[in-house]
């Protein structure tokens, strides 16, 4: 590979990493860049590699949001499992629901969460200190469980889901939910590249080399959203949203 496609791809990981760490989707900056620079390359060979880059951003992500922002282990535990779990049942299934299907669905439920999130001002503004009972560890599972299932038959915007659920079910604010979905979707990427690497979808060479921007980007990323909070993350995690509605309603109407 030309060495200009290769620093390109690291930059965009590097931004990928940042605003995955900040609001989740990385993806939406990774994958199109992987496509565009290997057109020749399967398609699961481009999921398999951005996997490889991102897994290395989350985990780096979830670590230095689990050194400042305080998490019940007991809440990480549930939405970690789940998640695995749900996510490489949902990469077993994803020949059996067309995409074609699912689409319309998705920008259906992210323009609710949209609309929602912008109408509801304090919406993930506070952050409610919770007794970890088996109602909140219920929850927490569903939670897990869809989405976990959601990012491995489909995918785009899980980040987004993960943080909108934990905000409006588990009742914490942005900062928090952010963390908490660097566990979820740490765990979905893991069961995805334990498909993907034994069936050889995984470019080592480029993928490490972007898993390095990936988390240079992710402790940048961390880093802005510990210093302005929770009121920063939500206007991000609203113009991200606002891109994905576009995407999806471009693949969706127009492609």
């Amino acid at each position: 590979m030309e060495l200009d496609l290769i620093l390109s791809l690291v930059f965009f990981a590097f931004c990928a990493g940042a605003i995955d760490a900040a609001v989740g989707s990385g993806g939406l900056i990774q994958i199109p860049a992987l496509m565009g620079a290997l057109p020749h390359s399967a398609t699961a060979t481009i999921f398999g590699t951005n996997k490889l880059a991102s897994i290395c951003g989350t985990a780096s992500a979830a670590f230095s949001y689990l050194r400042q922002v305080k998490i019940q282990w007991k809440l990480l535990a549930v939405i970690a499992i789940t998640a695995f779990i749900s996510s490489f049942a949902g990469a077993a299934c994803v020949s059996l629901i067309p995409q074609a299907i699912l689409r319309p669905f998705v920008l259906f439920m992210l323009i609710v969460i949209a609309i929602y999130t912008f109408v509801k001002k304090q919406f993930g503004q506070q952050h409610r200190h919770q007794e970890i009972n088996r109602k909140v560890l219920i929850l927490a599972g569903v939670g897990g469980l869809l989405i976990g299932f959601y990012d491995g038959i489909f995918g785009p915007g899980t980040g987004s889901f993960f943080i909108f659920y934990f905000i409006r079910y588990l009742k914490v604010d942005f900062l928090h939910a952010s963390a908490l979905s660097k566990i979820g979707n740490f765990m979905t990427n893991f069961a995805a590249l334990s498909f993907f690497i034994p069936t050889g979808h995984v470019l080592f060479q480029l993928g490490l080399m972007m898993a390095v921007a990936n988390v240079c980007g992710s402790l940048v990323g961390v880093k802005m959203a510990l210093k302005y909070g929770s009121g920063f993350i939500r206007i991000l995690f609203l113009i991200l949203v606002s891109i994905l509605i576009c995407r999806l309603a471009y693949q969706t109407f127009w492609m």
